[in-house]
């Protein structure tokens, strides 16, 4: 049976890893043909210099259900992302859904450091990969997304914009960058809303991306195991969970009453009926705001 996404076009930018992985599985499991871009390749890594590849996410849209289709490009290169998206129009006609999911600034800040003691040129590099590349996309895709009614546009960011406005984000570069494209969907909602298409704000929660699991030292199969480490990682969440946001969110004929808003994966989940992965709904930011940052214990029992 053909997926409900079947016959649409989309776009991820930034689909190596983690939730742009994520998102891009999940459309094409409802059928869409999904354009994957990122810088490591099979022939070349980035500066990340990890072994997830854009090849790797492609074929698992495909074997998915839908249609990969991976385009090596540098989000910060205003040519290249032009190429990207006339590539796309010559051989799919239309842009039915952006994903905008281009970070990169894992190895760029540093946790509760001032701005006059962290690394200059790493804080503008940060801000470059995570708020630059979301305008050079969105300058080049929205006409093509623009050429049919009901177009959608997701800026993936860390945080709701109500927990980011009352909460200091790890530095002033992290908080600077998530913030920023919390407000460019609300910019690009007014933008787009009176034109017949639709821009959201989306975050995951604590999510078990696979440099997260690299970190605990464990595998999605025994994520669990972190837990006596670190115990609120009991309310973390897979990829693919955000991921069935954004699909719930681009089925959706009513999408348009969500423009310009902030919403999470925990946030949707009962109100599209989705899950994650192992059947459940975790709902972080519910949860850090009620039990890990007023300094109870961890539990996540009624939040997942």
């Amino acid at each position: 049976m053909p997926g409900p996404l079947e016959g649409k076009v989309a776009l991820v930018a930034g689909a190596t890893r983690g939730a742009g992985r994520g998102i891009a599985v999940e459309l094409g499991a409802a059928g869409a043909t999904v354009y994957v871009t990122g810088r490591t390749t099979r022939a070349r890594r980035s500066e990340y210099d990890r072994p997830e590849t854009i090849e790797d996410t492609a074929d698992l849209v495909t074997a998915a259900g839908g249609r990969g289709v991976a385009v090596p490009t540098d989000h910060l290169e205003p040519s290249a992302v032009r190429t990207l998206v006339d590539r796309i129009d010559e051989e799919q006609g239309r842009l039915d859904i952006l994903v905008n999911d281009i970070w990169g600034g894992e190895h760029l800040f540093a946790w509760d450091t001032p701005v006059w003691e962290h690394d200059l040129d790493k804080g503008l590099r940060l801000l470059r990969l995570a708020v630059e590349t979301h305008a050079i996309t969105s300058h080049h895709a929205l006409p093509l997304l623009l050429r049919r009614p009901g177009g959608l546009v997701v800026e993936v960011t860390d945080g709701t914009a109500e927990y980011n406005r009352d909460t200091y984000r790890v530095s002033f570069f992290y908080d600077l960058a998530k913030s920023s494209v919390l407000r460019m969907a609300f910019a690009l909602g007014h933008e787009l809303g009176p034109r017949g298409a639709t821009a959201v704000a989306l975050t995951p929660g604590w999510l078990r991306s696979e440099i997260m699991l690299d970190q605990f030292g464990v595998r999605e199969d025994n994520w669990r195991d972190a837990l006596d480490r670190v115990p609120h990682f009991a309310i973390s969440e897979t990829p693919r969970y955000v991921g069935r946001a954004v699909t719930a969110l681009a089925t959706d004929p009513q999408v348009a009453r969500w423009n310009g808003q902030s919403l999470s994966s925990g946030g949707l989940a009962p109100v599209y009926g989705f899950t994650d992965l192992d059947g459940s709904r975790p709902d972080a930011w519910r949860y850090l705001v009620e039990v890990q940052d007023v300094g109870k214990a961890a539990d996540a029992t009624g939040y997942r």
